[in-house]
């Protein structure tokens, strides 16, 4: 029994991992609101498959609601934070390259604790019906922050080897 919570872990974390990487790219995404349509794209794609994981049944409507309901129990100020990185590309170049900056990581992050709070709430018995956001407000401020440092390791070590690369 545990050595399948074993399995399943190691499977969210290369969901997960999967998506955040996809959500980074995302972030580059130079045309602001198609990069948060695209975002939520990646996230709720993410939700079905760890739903499938866990054995919770999926719609896009449950996701979607999920993820705003998610989103509307983190607060206005970490909302406005996506919405500010993709809307500040709209300004001809100093825009552009400031939302490239910024939002490749607050994507990334954003995924990462979005899929670390339902595999923990799918793992732990719960559906889409079952959620509730004000129980893993916390959570996800922990999570988030996590997956912030986690995309500027991954950025870092993408730098390292591009380096490397181009010494040899």
């Amino acid at each position: 029994m545990a050595h399948d919570e074993d399995l399943r872990e190691e499977e969210a974390a290369r969901t997960i991992h999967k998506n955040v990487l996809w959500c980074v790219g995302i972030g580059f995404i130079p045309f602001p609101v198609l990069d948060m349509l695209a975002l939520t794209g990646v996230q709720l794609k993410m939700l079905a498959e760890l739903a499938d994981l866990h054995g919770v049944s999926f719609s896009e409507n449950s996701g979607k609601s999920a993820i705003g309901a998610l989103a509307g129990g983190i607060g206005p100020h970490m909302l406005a934070r996506g919405a500010v990185g993709s809307l500040v590309k709209s300004i001809p170049l100093v825009g552009t390259i400031a939302g490239m900056l910024t939002m490749p990581v607050l994507a990334g992050a954003a995924t990462y604790a979005v899929g670390r709070v339902f595999h923990r709430h799918f793992a732990s018995g719960g559906t889409f019906l079952t959620f509730d956001p004000e129980k893993v407000r916390a959570y996800y401020e922990e999570k988030f922050a996590e997956g912030k440092k986690m995309v500027k390791i991954l950025r870092e070590e993408k730098k390292g080897k591009r380096k490397k690369h181009d010494d040899d």
